[in-house]
């Protein structure tokens, strides 16, 4: 990978100087908010980058948890990467239609998964288009089956109970990529039956602050001072959060670029956590300061 994925960002001119390079995986792994009358594959067939497979956010999923997209099973995992011809050792690229936002979600999945040599590719299909870059609307080349051994890192997964030992103690920093009037709990949730609000004690940082306005992820100081502004200390452990996960990992991306590698995802974030059926506190209005 060149010197920028270490900070887990390729731009367009790496992407399209590499495309035929033999150990290079590219994903679209585009996704569609339930209500917005798109379907991310259908899209993918008429167009994507040359080569690119397309990374089903709604299929490699934990079947057997209700929630939206949950992290699946390291085995399962594991036997769709194989059939893909994703393997140890090879090199992944994840785009998405909108610049930057589900394909986060990707990148935080196979680093998740114990697969760290993945890149988000910054300002995604929308920068490779507006530059005039080549398409393909073909179906994907079957690939030869590839092992891939997941690992799961615990380091980068939150879960319920996680999430109420921190509130309880009141000593992690805790950071809602929601819009503000969600945040806020002046908004409803567009999911039905979730309370609204967010969880005690977290900071606000809209997944839209960390992007520019052609879907490109800010810089390095830009993306510090937004955190900073929130009252986010990005040098010191993060756990992230969204309405259901998706969001949450454009800001573990972005605060991995800026040196916090282990920013972690709470992966049921208020799906879960804003159930009227659970019995989890709820703040709402402006995040409260230190």
């Amino acid at each position: 990978m060149p010197e920028s994925a270490k900070n887990w960002i390729v731009e367009t001119d790496w992407l399209a100087a590499h495309l035929d390079a033999p150990d290079l995986i590219v994903l679209d792994g585009s996704w569609h908010l339930p209500n917005s009358g798109r379907n991310a594959k259908d899209e993918y067939l008429a167009e994507h980058i040359p080569g690119a497979l397309f990374f089903d956010i709604e299929d490699l999923v934990d079947e057997k948890n209700p929630l939206p997209h949950m992290l699946p099973p390291t085995p399962k995992f594991a036997s769709r990467m194989k059939k893909m011809g994703i393997g140890d050792g090879m090199r992944i690229v994840v785009y998405d239609t909108y610049g930057l936002f589900s394909a986060a979600r990707v990148w935080w999945t196979f680093r998740a998964m114990g697969h760290q040599d993945v890149a988000v590719l910054n300002g995604g299909l929308k920068k490779w288009k507006a530059e005039g870059r080549p398409l393909e609307d073909m179906r994907p080349v079957a690939r030869t089956a590839r092992h891939f051994t997941p690992l799961l890192n615990n380091e980068l997964v939150r879960d319920l109970d996680d999430m109420k030992s921190y509130v309880a103690r009141g000593n992690t920093q805790i950071v809602d990529a929601r819009p503000k009037a969600r945040f806020e709990g002046s908004e409803p949730e567009p999911r039905p039956g979730l309370r609204a609000g967010h969880i005690p004690g977290a900071k606000n940082v809209p997944s839209s602050s960390i992007l520019n306005a052609d879907g490109t992820l800010k810089s390095k100081d830009e993306l510090r001072a937004v955190f900073q502004e929130a009252g986010i200390d990005p040098l010191k452990p993060v756990v992230t959060t969204c309405g259901s996960g998706v969001t949450a990992s454009m800001l573990s991306l972005a605060l991995s670029v800026i040196g916090q590698t282990n920013a972690a995802v709470y992966d049921g974030s208020w799906a879960e956590w804003g159930q009227d059926s659970l019995d989890t506190p709820v703040e709402t209005g402006p995040a409260k300061a230190d």
